[in-house]
């Protein structure tokens, strides 16, 4: 769990410094990362079996998670925020979608990973696809994950990096989100994104 604080760590203090240069100040709760991290931008296979893109979630305001459904405890933390987070918006939840992408794609098959999460709320969707395929999304928006080696009985934990990326309708990188920021925090940042979009 050493590497997974330590990159938590360092991509928080990325966003800060970088929140930092020369931005307009924003009334943000959490970290501000606009302008500084890329447009929304992939090409995955859904939870339903079907190839998905980017431009499918445009309009909405878009969570973006990387996890894996084995995981023991940050990742069922993380949803089980996000789904508490969908609930606080009531209506305005339906302009949002928690897009969570599977650093395991060797066990998360589609049908493991619409079971995983649909448990915490309707309104997620789990992604997966090739090695490469994950590889070049994560390195897009500086994730690290590794898979560490298999014990005995074959089972194995992937340690991740843990922020939460949210974007806009327009698919514009805006905020980031860390295991810190409370569930208040987050659903005051996504009513005003949802405000902006209006």
């Amino acid at each position: 769990m050493a590497f997974f604080r330590k990159s938590t760590r360092l991509l928080l203090l990325c966003a800060l410094l970088l929140a930092g240069c020369g931005s307009k100040p924003q009334q943000w709760s959490l970290t501000d990362v606009t302008g500084h991290l890329p447009d929304l931008q992939f090409s995955l296979t859904s939870d339903q079996g079907r190839a998905v893109s980017a431009k499918d979630y445009r309009g909405d305001v878009v969570l973006l998670y990387f996890g894996y459904t084995h995981c023991p405890d940050v990742c069922p933390t993380t949803m089980a925020h996000l789904a508490a987070v969908m609930q606080k918006l009531g209506p305005a939840a339906d302009h949002v979608r928690i897009l969570f992408v599977s650093v395991d794609p060797a066990r998360d098959t589609p049908a493991l990973l619409h079971e995983y999460v649909t448990a915490f709320t309707p309104r997620a969707v789990g992604l997966t696809g090739s090695d490469s395929e994950l590889a070049t999304v994560a390195r897009r928006y500086r994730v690290a994950y590794e898979a560490e080696k298999p014990g005995a009985n074959g089972n194995y934990e992937v340690t991740h990096s843990s922020a939460v990326y949210v974007f806009d309708a327009a698919g514009r990188a805006r905020l980031l989100a860390t295991p810190s920021d409370s569930i208040d925090a987050m659903t005051h940042d996504i009513r005003q994104l949802l405000s902006s979009n209006s």
